[in-house]
């Protein structure tokens, strides 16, 4: 019982450190921010709360259970572990920037949720004995924390990180859509008849010829995205800087509207599938494009992007006003 006690103690005193972590903002601190320090500490931090955590997991998990005294050391280890890693993270300022800073933050919480996780599996789970839950709890454990290794050592490389996600989400949108537009005029082809239903021959699962032509000029708006966001990656990656408070700033209003592309990809996409609702699609097409065209002015206006890249940047905003005018065309009659 007294074991079981000190654990639920120390899961409480862990939620606290986290709700901390999620709300919490870090300080600029006093002294002068080193990196090299702090990724260092940072990195022994987390590799000292991945120990904790099996010495944690294996002192329950075998005959005799550690004494009440034990039980008390393992739990203050384990809560110093985590407070110390909360601690190191709340060294990094703000003026690093907010990309880098969430990165570091969501590492941090999810080291602690691990440790969470593994404290409340190990209440559960008979005692004297080593669950597959609590093994897959510990190794949940060591992965958050060897997540340190990778993580971007500036706000360039944060932001970089960032729009490589973004881009990988519009190609998966993207080529999912050529998929279905390939495959002919029933994009559901894919779904079986249903037994109690009786064969899926309903008009609304078809796209006709005046939904065709609409998504045409979409497919060119989402084709927009991704070729946006391709180059964009590459500027910040050739010319991108975080030396200065206004270049690291640059960065992160970057990546902030950036961040809004592929949700906007998404909802145009979903709307674009049979039946099909033409102002709908107009609509989240509007908004495509706005956040389109953000992104390529603040990109044009920031240190990422010399003259000798400002012709792709004309060339982008183009094609984004050539494809919104033939769908504002297209759905003229439904306003």
């Amino acid at each position: 019982m007294e074991a079981r006690e000190a654990l639920q103690e120390l899961c409480a005193a862990l939620r606290a450190v986290l709700a901390r972590v999620r709300e919490g903002e870090p300080g600029e601190g006093r002294e002068p921010f080193e990196p090299t320090r702090f990724w260092d500490a940072l990195g022994q931090t987390f590799k000292e709360t991945s120990q904790e955590a099996t010495k944690l997991s294996l002192a329950f998990s075998r005959s005799p259970l550690p004494s009440a005294e034990n039980c008390q050391k393992l739990s203050d280890d384990v809560q110093n572990a985590i407070l110390a890693v909360a601690t190191v993270y709340y060294w990094l300022p703000k003026g690093q920037g907010t990309t880098l800073r969430k990165m570091v933050r969501d590492a941090t919480t999810e080291v602690v949720e691990g440790m969470i996780q593994l404290t409340e599996t190990i209440i559960i789970s008979p005692l004297e004995s080593l669950s597959q839950e609590q093994l897959i709890s510990t190794g949940g454990v060591w992965e958050a924390c060897e997540q340190v290794s990778n993580l971007p050592r500036n706000n360039q490389a944060a932001v970089v990180s960032a729009l490589t996600a973004c881009l990988s989400v519009v190609k998966d949108a993207l080529e999912e859509m050529e998929n279905a537009l390939v495959e002919g005029q029933d994009p559901y082809s894919d779904i079986t008849e249903d037994e109690d239903l009786g064969f899926r021959g309903n008009r609304d699962t078809y796209w006709s010829e005046a939904d065709r032509k609409l998504l045409s000029s979409c497919m060119g708006l989402i084709k927009a995205s991704k070729a946006c966001l391709k180059k964009v990656l590459s500027v910040v990656k050739a010319y991108g800087k975080a030396e200065s408070p206004e270049q690291i700033a640059q960065l992160d209003d970057l990546a902030d509207i950036a961040n809004e592309i592929s949700p906007s990809v998404d909802e145009l996409a979903l709307s674009m599938y049979p039946p099909v609702n033409q102002l709908a699609v107009r609509l989240n097409a509007a908004k495509l494009a706005s956040v389109l065209k953000k992104v390529l002015e603040i990109t044009k206006t920031s240190h990422v992007c010399p003259p000798s890249e400002e012709g792709w940047v004309k060339f982008l905003i183009g094609a984004v006003d050539h494809n919104m005018d033939k769908i504002k065309n297209f759905t003229q009659g439904e306003l």
